[in-house]
């Protein structure tokens, strides 16, 4: 049994530690001792990163984008990327938290194999991890539905800005906008924004992210299922695993009688199958975890 865990001093935005929480993180760690790990991660690790998420305990209610929505009409698109043009940016400056970095501790330590993340925020990969899967995309990259162009978000806001000059210094006298998950920013007038079709083909752009209800590309499942079968445990950090694309590996790695430990503030899909539940906020945990 590996030494119990010491608790420091916690920032105050946080529910403290209590024992039985500590109890829980000693436990995970002693499951997962000599154990090479897979680590799947949702909205909730990056709630610390000033990136709200759609169902952990006091949310407010959201409606995530679908594809039918997306091509319902020219207008509904310029209404959505006149939001994004603003809300990609709170996405971009957002920094990783504790949870991120004590993950990337974990993978240099070469206890944690990989990570497959249901989240578009880039912030694995800007904490240092390697070879993150992403699952649903990423804010970073823009491509068309026609013929598959390619561009970063970076240079199509620069192609926007050309085009949008008044609405961007209109928009900036409002001060705080609320952003969602996937980088929509909250805004309801925007009848003066211009939105681009590709300039490629003139087909339509569209973030590279999978929007809800969409299918993940078989590839990135059969790569993250390899992930799952090569790792000797799964362990799930801030999901609720309400959509498939994440529940599937949590049954995968049970079916294989494999460690499956959850990381989550309120319940799960999975929680009956799991072996252990922390019910705590990942900014906590994670970092008392690596210090075992």
């Amino acid at each position: 049994m590996r030494t119990r865990l010491q608790l420091g001093s916690s920032p105050a935005e946080h529910t403290p530690l209590d024992d039985d929480v500590a109890d829980r993180i000693a436990l995970a760690a002693d499951i997962l001792a000599g154990r090479r790990f897979a680590v799947l991660t949702g909205a909730g690790i990056s709630t610390d990163s000033g990136i709200p998420d759609y169902r952990s305990p006091g949310s407010p209610p959201r409606t995530p984008m679908t594809l039918e929505m997306f091509l319902s009409s020219a207008d509904f698109r310029r209404h959505y990327w006149a939001r994004n043009h603003l809300g990609w940016r709170h996405m971009d400056a957002a920094v990783p938290n504790r949870a991120h970095l004590a993950l990337t501790e974990l993978q240099q330590r070469g206890w944690l194999t990989r990570i497959l993340t249901q989240n578009v925020d880039m912030l694995h990969t800007k904490a240092g991890t390697r070879g993150v899967i992403e699952l649903h995309g990423c804010y970073g990259r823009v491509r068309c539905l026609e013929c598959d162009w390619r561009i970063s978000r970076h240079r199509l806001a620069e192609l926007l800005e050309e085009v949008n000059t008044e609405f961007a210094r209109r928009v900036r006298g409002r001060g705080a906008i609320e952003v969602a998950p996937d980088a929509d920013a909250t805004l309801s007038d925007t009848s003066d924004f211009v939105m681009i079709d590709c300039p490629n083909c003139g087909g339509i752009l569209k973030p590279d992210i999978v929007y809800f209800g969409e299918t993940v590309a078989k590839d990135v499942v059969d790569e993250s299922y390899s992930v799952v079968d090569d790792a000797d445990a799964l362990v799930v950090v801030g999901s609720s695993l309400t959509v498939m694309s994440g529940l599937r590996f949590a049954r995968r790695a049970h079916r294989a009688g494999k460690p499956l430990i959850i990381v989550n503030r309120g319940g799960t899909r999975a929680d009956e199958i799991a072996t252990l539940k922390i019910d705590h906020e990942a900014g906590f945990v994670l970092p008392a975890l690596a210090t075992f």
